[in-house]
């Protein structure tokens, strides 16, 4: 039996010569040149002016949200489906998330529930690219303008997405990205911070150094209560050789989904979509079930898959729905998603054959479901 995973990294000769490198020779006065290196390139490839590698991309959010200012009593109005991680930050600055419905059609943060949920509270839009696809930026960026907020872009899965020729992360005040091992690109654990504002990033820069401002010279002055995310120099020589290959990975991932929307694509399922004015990287290739299926459902069907060893993953949930929070089931496209979303293998090592696999199990699959798909339904 195969045992294909949800995701891995694809580690090649350039990344152990570098950590080889930074392992030798990156002590001392060259302590951060792979860091700065990694930086710089990253710059490059986003386009963006300003960008800081960290320790993780929840510490990236950290910091940004930090850097606007958030403190107890403000709010962010944050999708209700993402990961924990895009959360997690503003409540340990003692703010509130606010949870708004997503769109139906790209799982992303619906602007039209937004501007509802704006409050004199309100800091700050949090725009998650879920998966690899993409958040209206346009319309999330003119409602910011016209109530004075910040906006976050959380690209942890969208490095490589484009939206109408922007990079993703590269839009709003800030933007973040995760290099985690399951990552198109990675450094094992890691983040990314990048920024086109200038005063927001050099606050940014003073807080991710213990509150220490360059521009006062006094050793180990510190001017505020800072933090610390930085990514190590032999992280970053992994990342530095990562985001050279950057668009033969990016590549790779969008072959691996084309395979799976061209086998079952077809079969009365929606699967992540891409915009004729956008670019999606496809992080993770998700199927969502007809609107019938329950929760329990879904996971019967992983659990087959798994049991092929084909590693699918449930959707994420919605974050209100967790014990910590008060559950919004007006979110009603979250609620729904979460329960019958799938994330299908993908990772650079995939082959034909590897997706002839899976595509196999998961035809079989959603042939048992009752009532049987229609082709042409609505899945939504």
């Amino acid at each position: 039996m195969k045992n294909i995973l949800a995701a891995k990294p694809s580690i090649t000769e350039r990344e152990i010569d570098y950590v080889n490198d930074a392992i030798r020779n990156g002590w001392g006065e060259n302590c951060y040149n792979y860091i700065y290196r990694f930086q710089d390139a990253f710059k490059s490839y986003l386009t963006a002016p300003f960008a800081m590698a960290t320790s993780s991309c929840t510490g990236a959010l950290h910091i940004a949200f930090a850097a606007i200012g958030l403190k107890p009593g403000d709010e962010i109005i944050v999708p209700d489906i993402t990961w924990i991680a895009s959360v997690s930050p503003i409540v340990q600055l003692g703010a509130t998330p606010v949870f708004v419905d997503v769109e139906s059609d790209s799982w992303c943060i619906d602007p039209k529930k937004i501007e509802a949920a704006i409050t004199p509270k309100t800091k700050a839009i949090l725009a998650v690219h879920i998966y690899g696809n993409l958040a209206d930026m346009d319309s999330i960026m003119a409602i910011a303008k016209k109530y004075n907020l910040y906006v976050v872009e959380d690209a942890a899965e969208a490095i490589g997405s484009e939206y109408k020729g922007q990079k993703a992360g590269s839009i709003g005040d800030f933007g973040v990205f995760s290099f985690h091992g399951t990552k198109t690109i990675t450094t094992g654990e890691g983040g990314m911070l990048v920024s086109n504002n200038q005063v927001l990033f050099g606050q940014a820069s003073i807080i991710a150094d213990h509150g220490r401002d360059p521009k006062v010279p006094k050793l180990f002055w510190c001017e505020q209560v800072g933090l610390k995310y930085k990514m190590s120099n032999i992280q970053a020589a992994i990342g530095l050789a990562q985001i050279e290959r950057v668009e033969e990975l990016i590549k790779h991932k969008r072959w691996v989904f084309k395979q799976y929307q061209t086998a079952i694509g077809h079969l009365g399922i929606h699967m992540n979509p891409e915009p004729a004015d956008c670019i999606n990287s496809y992080w993770m290739p998700t199927l969502l079930l007809p609107r019938h299926c329950s929760g329990e459902q879904r996971d019967k069907f992983i659990s087959s898959l798994i049991e092929k060893g084909i590693q699918a993953r449930p959707f994420f949930y919605p974050i209100s729905s967790f014990p910590m929070f008060t559950s919004i089931d007006s979110n009603e496209v979250s609620f729904g998603v979460g329960k019958r979303g799938i994330n299908l293998p993908s990772y650079f090592e995939m082959t034909e054959f590897d997706i002839e696999y899976v595509v196999t199990h998961v035809t079989s699959l959603l042939g048992q479901l009752t009532p049987p798909l229609k082709l042409g339904s609505n899945p939504l």
